[in-house]
């Protein structure tokens, strides 16, 4: 089997090796042009980019994939299957016709649930207790193909969205692989999605400010769903001041106001119930447990943050 890859983050990357490893014949891999990174602006090759050339690959970066010559160059390949995983552009039409298996996607949540690109942050955001993966045959729509094969994983107590993003990218190329070869075979057929289903977009740093009028196990499940990326902050004598670690006790206090000030840690008051505070950033200074912050920032009582 001939097959092209599309994929550009970390997330993409157990899919390519997997590939690779299981005798896929892997003709280009396409991924998003080199980007400057940081505040030094450094041009950055993508975590595909630096798999692919590792494995000797042919990488190829286009602006644009609706571009005629790009889409030419696709035809002269005349790959069996187009894998893509988080890409980061749309698939035109005449990109999805190339293929005779057609272009497969693999989607970390579990269709027609959580279409979009953060699917794997907003199911702990929402305190799902399980998730998955999709493979789909890929159509003009926003992840609306029909559904090749799914693989379910419980999402635990204490999952953050970084440790989700993990299990899901090996479950990924797992549930990959054996779609490759239930298509090859036949055993495989495609099912439309049910009706319904939900979008969810891109992850914004905004996201992460604490609103502590919520209920304290919706915070928790911020400070978790967006760990590590863009982070659960407030903000401390005009500072910002990331929450990297809590956890919900009982009680209330005005949301916002400090209380049980401890050498090991400090509550928040919320909407409904206490935020406790285990793990913190200060701005500029690196993660450290909430015992360590007191003893260089001290807390006290009746404290307001914002």
């Amino acid at each position: 089997m001939k097959a092209v890859f599309m994929g550009t983050p970390d997330f993409s990357v157990p899919v390519l090796k997997a590939m690779q490893e299981g005798g896929i014949e892997i003709a280009a891999v396409y991924t998003q042009p080199d980007r400057p990174k940081g505040r030094k602006k450094t041009l950055t090759m993508s975590p595909v980019k630096e798999a692919a050339l590792a494995c000797g690959l042919r990488v190829i970066q286009p602006e644009r994939l609706r571009e005629e010559a790009v889409i030419e160059e696709l035809r002269e390949i005349a790959p069996d299957v187009i894998v893509v995983v988080a890409f980061g552009q749309i698939l035109p039409k005449a990109v999805l016709q190339i293929p005779p298996l057609g272009c497969v996607n693999v989607h970390a949540s579990l269709l027609p649930e959580y279409r979009g690109a953060a699917p794997i942050q907003q199911s702990v955001l929402d305190g799902k207790t399980e998730t998955g993966v999709t493979t789909m045959l890929m159509d003009e729509g926003l992840d609306t193909g029909d559904i090749l094969l799914q693989k379910k994983i419980p999402i635990a107590d204490d999952e953050t969205g970084g440790s989700l993003f993990d299990k899901l990218s090996v479950l990924g190329a797992e549930t990959l692989m054996e779609t490759l070869a239930g298509l090859a075979s036949g055993s495989i057929k495609p099912v439309p999605q049910p009706e319904g289903g939900s979008y969810v977009g891109m992850l914004k740093k905004e996201m992460g400010r604490m609103d502590f009028s919520l209920p304290a196990e919706v915070l928790e499940r911020r400070v978790r769903g967006l760990y590590p990326w863009p982070g659960a902050y407030t903000e401390r004598n005009g500072k910002r001041l990331k929450i990297t670690g809590a956890s919900v006790s009982g009680g209330n206090a005005a949301p916002g106001t400090i209380v049980r000030v401890t050498k090991n840690g400090f509550g928040i008051g919320t909407g409904d119930g206490i935020l406790m505070i285990e793990r913190l950033q200060p701005e500029g200074k690196k993660e450290m447990s909430a015992a360590e912050y007191l003893r260089g920032y001290p807390v006290c009582e009746g404290e307001q943050l914002r």
